[in-house]
């Protein structure tokens, strides 16, 4: 997911992105699948500036070299990698081109082949609105609640509304990867926990209390809207949230696996996508992965 002060933050940086490494699993011996694609938004793509690559994608996607599918590909040594992730993408983008500052990232889809036979996906959090609403709820006074001011009605939670109403489109996007791909082990993956229930940490994330408890739940909701899809169309759920918590924005370095609202990052250091993970993060999305494929 990625929101409109991100893209302006991606779009500023582009030109002075620079590479790093990943720190990926040790490749396994005799590769289990042949042909691996990622697909998904910028949770997938593990958005980072500072470690931002074009290898696969355009340089604006902000996709890390050392997001989990990097890590993943090379964990199984899989012949043929294509990783599609790109910051801001919905369902929409799954079969139409996206746009992005100096670029076009093509339809996702492009990347899968009848051959395919294993593919990760992260998607629903923009479809949902979730990303930009984050950064709605960010305010200079703890007494403000922006985000229940405007999104919530009474009992109508508009929040919500949006979730439920991306459900569909998950679904769709999982019925498209197996028209395409028949082959294919399919692996959805929610989003970890960035934000959490409760009490936030303002003014070190400016949020308020009340909106950032509202987050938290909202989070919950998306996640588990994207397990009733993967039950439904029995793919297999990557549950990364459950086993993240106590490592989200509000954290100090090393330990937080997302980043806040400054745009920096102590892992790595250097420029980071605000409200997204960091290195840390990605590398326990890998993990999950890795565990749910057996490794």
């Amino acid at each position: 997911m990625v929101g409109k002060t991100a893209r302006v933050v991606i779009a500023c940086a582009a030109a002075a992105m620079v590479t790093a490494g990943g720190g990926a699993p040790v490749a396994s011996a005799a590769p289990a699948f042949g042909e691996y694609v990622a697909l998904g938004d910028s949770w997938s793509a593990d958005a980072s500036l500072s470690q931002a690559t074009g290898e696969f994608v355009p340089l604006a996607c902000a996709q890390s070299q050392g997001s989990y599918p990097k890590q993943v590909a090379a964990a199984l040594a899989v012949p043929v990698f294509r990783d599609a992730t790109c910051g801001g993408a919905t369902s929409v983008h799954m079969t139409g081109p996206h746009s992005v500052p100096f670029g076009v990232n093509p339809p996702q889809f492009d990347r899968l082949t009848a051959s395919t036979d294993l593919v990760t996906l992260g998607i629903g959090g923009n479809d949902a609105g979730l990303a930009a609403t984050v950064q709605q709820c960010v305010t200079g006074d703890a007494a403000l609640s922006p985000c229940l001011d405007t999104l919530v009605d009474g009992d109508v939670d508009q929040m919500s509304l949006n979730i439920a109403a991306a459900e569909q489109k998950v679904t769709a996007t999982i019925d498209g990867i197996r028209q395409r791909s028949p082959r294919a082990r399919i692996l959805l993956l929610d989003y970890f926990e960035g934000v959490t229930t409760g009490p936030g940490c303002f003014p070190t994330v400016p949020i308020s209390d009340a909106d950032a408890d509202w987050l938290g739940r909202k989070l919950i909701e998306l996640n588990a809207m994207l397990a009733r899809v993967a039950r439904a169309t029995g793919v297999e759920l990557v549950d990364t949230y459950s086993t993240s918590s106590g490592h989200d924005a509000c954290q100090p370095p090393g330990v937080r696996w997302a980043e806040g609202l400054v745009p920096w990052s102590s892992n790595p250091p250097g420029l980071a996508v605000p409200f997204h993970p960091n290195q840390l993060g990605a590398d326990h999305q890998a993990r999950r992965v890795l565990a749910a494929l057996g490794r």
